[in-house]
């Protein structure tokens, strides 16, 4: 593949709901391109852009995929981001470094989760939107119902340029509405047109479309305004120019219609990206000691790229995914990591298409690439010269919303898990991963529960690794409720030879201040000074394991109050081991609980769910805290709730609110367990044990 100048790139992103067709309109565009000789399905499992297994298995895209395509003398880097919710970083990867979103609609389907999410991403990162309105040839096809459903969630900004002729078996063309010119698909020739007459039956509904369109670019255009009120004529060519002004600078949202898998409309989608898409621009960026900069898209400029996205491969190692904002990047070069501070060899260069490697000798200003084998580099660091340093935004990954415990298979499986997971870290930010010090679980987290179970999936294919998984322990701890006094025991033992002897008197109560707090009053050296230590030890170390069902102690206050010793038989382990058994009686008597984690959350949902997760969050003992309307129809509701209600919210959410809710959660405090719960938390922990044994 040749190296084209920055003009002549277009770097778009694909983007839907899962299922809107963002992976055939890329399979279309190779088609219609020569790129490839025949046209892929997804439900055949031989698409370019889903090659993963795990995607071909399920028929759905899992990762970004790159479908570069030359059209027109041009390079179109279509990046085909997932479309499903669980794997939102990354759509938010390509959101990143694309520089115009085309978001896909199901003309069947209309409006979807998915499609809200894209245009939200969209205007966070401030990328000009198009629409294309796929599938008309599919039943339930309905061009005008979906086009007014995203006029009215997105605004009168959504104006129809391209509308069908006819809609499921009956979709024979499209319109041009700007142009006022119709085009017919002939049968033989998939994804060909020619010039046709507009349908009569049309002509009213295209006049209409047209003047919609044109009051629109007129509206972001001040002398187009003034020509349009006074009756001059202005010409197509004026208009489409302003046209794709107002959409690059997000003014005008332009929709399209089309059929990618029969390839209908694919080329005038190419010819509008062509056309009307912007090509790479200017990049803010920031030097080390913190000045900001403007990065020119100059192939001749200092080298500045961004990695936005790894992938961990068992054959070749790490591939790194990057876009150059400035410089040219060259094989057998050497290139400075900034974040991580380290030189690395720069080898052979490779333009990726679908899993395909095309070697490539140079990668310019505003083109995207891949390197492999970049040891100390990750997602979201940036690759300069190592005299001209740059920190370009990263990518705001979310936080994780579901958990898992993960257990090794086997013994063998022990062995490389860590390492293992930590690959799939590499490949995805929006999976965590860490050593829970309070059960001692390996922790894996994510954006939900399919999230986690296909990254665990795929670990096992790519790096054969077996886990178990199961829900994370609930972190109990427990509890005294009420003070005792006096609590005597004593430890003695002779066997022969030197004995042990120690004697204590404990007053315990509960203690909110603190996990623990130990004093003495001792009096008249009963206990010497020197075994004191030895006694709080032992009370330590008593602390690990409660009385109602072995989870730690916490919150309680110990006094050593008297005692007494033996001259010969007294040593600090036997006052340590009476401090023990002394504290296990004095919480027996002072009424222990359980106590469970409480966790604050942020739940946002449109105001239409809003009884329906408080109606949840009761049913799961959560307390509401508040509401906070936001200015987009949604209202996020604030509320704590026992983690252990709480640990497969993600999917219970998406179920409530349709797949419209997201929420974040922190832990906040420990609360008493109902006493009608303690039992079953008992029997729940030992079950669990037993499973893991």
């Amino acid at each position: 593949m040749k190296t084209y100048t920055q003009d002549h790139i277009r770097n778009v992103g694909l983007f839907s709901h899962g299922g809107a067709g963002k992976t055939s309109l890329a399979e279309a565009a190779l088609f219609a391109s020569g790129a490839t000789n025949r046209l892929g399905r997804v439900d055949d499992g031989n698409t370019v852009s889903d090659w993963d297994p795990d995607e071909i298995k399920r028929g759905m895209s899992i990762a970004t995929s790159l479908i570069p395509v030359e059209w027109r003398d041009h390079k179109i880097n279509l990046i085909d981001a997932p479309g499903y919710a669980d794997f939102v970083g990354d759509m938010l990867s390509a959101m990143r470094v694309c520089d115009a979103a085309l978001i896909l609609l199901d003309a069947s389907a209309g409006i979807q989760v998915g499609t809200e999410q894209a245009w939200r991403f969209a205007e966070k990162y401030s990328r000009p939107r198009a629409m294309l309105i796929n599938k008309m040839d599919r039943e339930n096809a309905d061009f005008d119902r979906t086009l007014q459903q995203a006029q009215e969630m997105f605004g009168d900004i959504v104006v129809p340029a391209y509308v069908p002729i006819g809609a499921e078996r009956d979709f024979g063309g499209i319109v041009d509405v700007l142009a006022n010119k119709a085009f017919g698909f002939p049968d033989d020739q998939a994804g060909e047109y020619t010039e046709i007459e507009i349908p009569s039956d049309l002509a009213g509904q295209i006049e209409d479309y047209r003047t919609q369109l044109i009051e629109r670019i007129c509206e972001v255009d001040e002398e187009l305004t003034l020509r349009y009120l006074e009756d001059e004529e202005i010409t197509v060519e004026e208009l489409q120019t302003a046209m794709c002004q107002a959409f690059v600078e997000g003014s005008l949202v332009p929709v399209m219609a089309g059929a990618a898998t029969s390839c209908r409309g694919t080329r005038m989608v190419l010819d509008s990206i062509v056309d009307c898409f912007p090509p790479p621009s200017a990049e803010e960026a920031t030097k080390k000691d913190g000045e900001a900069v403007t990065l020119q898209p100059d192939p001749a400029g200092p080298v500045a790229a961004l990695i936005f996205k790894t992938v961990a491969d068992p054959f070749v190692g790490k591939i790194s995914y990057f876009r150059v904002y400035s410089g040219t990047v060259k094989s057998d070069s050497h290139l400075q990591v900034v974040q991580a501070n380290e030189d690395e060899r720069i080898g052979q260069l490779h333009v990726l298409r679908g899993k395909e490697q095309l070697a490539v000798s140079e990668v310019s200003a505003g083109d995207i690439g891949a390197i492999t084998k970049l040891d100390s580099a990750s997602t979201g660091d940036s690759l300069c010269d190592a005299k001209d340093q740059y920190i370009f935004e990263g990518i705001d990954f979310p936080d994780p919303a579901h958990f898992a415990a993960v257990f090794p298979h086997s013994k063998g499986d022990l062995d490389k898990m860590g390492t293992s997971i930590n690959r799939l870290i590499e490949e995805d930010p929006t999976l965590r991963v860490w050593r829970d010090p309070d059960t001692n679980e390996t922790i894996v987290a994510g954006l939900g529960e399919s999230h986690v179970q296909i990254a665990l999936q795929r670990m096992s294919r790519k790096f054969g690794v077996n886990v178990d998984i199961d829900l994370p322990k609930i972190p109990y701890r427990e509890t005294v409720t009420t003070p005792v006094k006096g609590v005597e025991y004593k430890h003695k033992k002779q066997t022969g030879g030197a004995g042990q002897y120690a004697h204590v008197y404990f007053d315990v109560e509960p203690y909110e201040d603190d996990v623990f707090a130990f004093e003495e009053t001792i009096v008249g050296g009963v206990v010497p000074k020197n075994f004191i230590p030895a006694v709080e030890k032992g009370v330590n170390e008593a602390l690990a394991e409660g009385m109602v069902a072995g989870y730690p102690v916490v919150n309680v206050k110990v006094r050593l109050t008297d005692g007494s010793y033996h001259s010969v038989d007294s040593s600090e382990m036997a006052f340590k081991i009476c401090a023990q058994q002394a504290f296990r009686k004095a919480v027996q008597q002072a009424s222990p609980t359980l106590l469970e984690p409480v966790v604050q959350m942020k739940i946002t949902v449109p105001e239409q769910y809003m009884g329906d997760v408080m109606s949840d969050l009761n049913g799961k003992r959560g307390q509401v805290q508040g509401m906070n309307p936001k200015d987009n129809g949604f209202t996020t509701i604030e509320a704590y709730a026992p983690l252990a209600e709480v640990q497969r919210y993600s999917s219970d959410l998406r179920s409530i609110s349709q797949g419209r809710g997201y929420f974040s959660v922190e832990f906040s405090h420990y609360a008493q367990v109902p006493q009608h719960l303690i039992d079953n938390v008992i029997e729940s922990a030992k079950e669990r044990e037993a499973a893991h044994v």
